[in-house]
């Protein structure tokens, strides 16, 4: 079936960069006209049930009347101040409830706009926290290999080189170490060794607790972050956990280093922390992190301030999403969910290429032996009534918490049929 353009898609896109796709042959993106709960109403009138949650922010589904409310209260008294030298309500209140929610002393919460920055921020903390110590060298970071971390140029250096988006800029930032995760005691064994000869050059280690995202959606137990809060420890360097894509319950738990009982010494925050209405970031540090930056030396600050950082609008959001989470609904809902994908995905196993099938939380993938097409087969999903974008080699689901049984079996459904084709 064809559906009209609308004008402004038509006359917007030639002035329109659109991220990750080759423009000059991927598919027209579809135009939105609103959203509610876990669905995308589109221009022509068909309505998507929305697999993916915006890229895993809308966590409590769009439009949800509570942050709604929030929102345009703050939008009526200040939407935006700058946070150098001056302060408001919205900010300080939220990052005090996230350092209450965190574990052990994760209480030195710095604001940004955007996850990638935050991850950012997070190494240049790691950096300074060396440099104001009197300790030199300490200038390289170890990741590892399925990990992703962001789009701007520090992080692009801590991806998996091997995943294809960064290839094109390999040699213009230092390398870093990209190592294998310690997925056992000869791994770990592989580690120890590496961290021995390297630790002296290593500012932090970084990784992505439980679940490695965009490098592949490739699951890991808590085990191995026990192994890394051990080797860091032993060879006295950071552990940074880059909670981006899990933090605030996507596995289960509220945040995978409460969850798992490890601390690490920063952690970043990001998309589904205001619920996926507007851009919020946050690295946060324990108290030892930050004690290295508490000076009367003025050159011992951390000299970094985005400018949207705090954003009053996006705090309020942030604290109306955490007001959400107080309910305890979501753990419910997230069992809920992981049963479904459970059951909903498992006969992919039998589709053409597929390797595995796994879920984690309200996670729920399909790997394959080769890259998929992404374009073609979000056309196909939408033909189904559902908003799927596959990456790399896999199709995933991170629905909204809120996403009825119905709208679930539909989203697992339409993975069935398009990969049975």
């Amino acid at each position: 079936m064809t559906f009209a353009t609308p004008d402004w898609l038509t006359h917007g896109a030639r002035n329109v960069w659109r991220p990750y796709c080759q423009m000059k042959t991927a598919p027209a993106p579809l135009a939105v006209a609103r959203t509610e709960g876990a669905r995308i109403i589109l221009e022509d009138g068909r309505e998507l049930v929305d697999g993916i949650a915006s890229w895993w922010t809308a966590c409590h589904g769009y439009n949800h009347p509570h942050i709604r409310a929030a929102v345009t209260a703050q939008l009526e008294t200040a939407p935006h101040v700058m946070f150098g030298g001056l302060a408001h309500e919205p900010a300080y209140r939220l990052a005090s409830r996230l350092a209450a929610l965190l574990p052990g002393d994760l209480d030195h919460v710095f604001f940004a706009e955007s996850g990638s920055v935050s991850v950012e921020i997070a190494m240049k903390m790691a950096l300074q926290y060396w440099i104001n110590r009197g300790v030199a060298g300490r200038t390289r970071f170890l990741s590892f290999k399925g990990g992703y971390h962001g789009d701007t140029l520090a992080t692009m250096t801590i991806c998996d080189p091997e995943e294809g988006m960064h290839s094109l800029f390999a040699g213009v930032m230092p390398a870093q170490i990209v190592t294998d995760l310690p997925a056992g005691p000869a791994t770990e064994a592989a580690l120890d060794t590496l961290l021995a000869q390297k630790a002296s050059e290593v500012a932090a280690i970084i990784v992505e607790p439980r679940i490695q995202g965009a490098g592949g959606m490739l699951f890991h137990d808590d085990e191995v972050l026990r192994s890394l809060r051990r080797l860091a420890d032993k060879h006295g360097v950071l552990l940074i956990f880059d909670e981006i894509f899990v933090g605030f319950g996507r596995t289960g738990d509220l945040f995978a280093c409460e969850g798992s009982g490890v601390t690490p010494d920063i952690v970043t925050l990001s998309k589904a922390l205001t619920g996926g209405t507007l851009p919020l970031s946050a690295a946060i540090a324990r108290s030892h992190v930050f004690e290295a930056f508490w000076s009367d030396d003025a050159g011992a600050a951390l000299m970094h301030g985005p400018t949207y950082m705090a954003n009053p609008l996006a705090c309020a959001a942030a604290n109306a999403s955490l007001d959400l989470f107080e309910t305890g609904q979501w753990k419910a809902d997230v069992a809920r969910i992981n049963t479904a994908l459970t059951e909903g995905l498992e006969p992919c196993r039998a589709a053409p290429g597929v390797v595995d099938v796994r879920t984690y939380g309200a996670i729920g993938v399909v790997e394959f032996d080769h890259a998929v097409e992404s374009g073609p087969l979000c056309m196909a999903f939408a033909e189904e009534g559902c908003w799927i974008r596959p990456m790399g080699k896999v199709v995933y689901l991170t629905p909204p918490y809120v996403t009825t049984d119905d709208e679930l079996a539909r989203l697992t459904g339409a993975i069935r049929r398009v990969l049975t084709r």
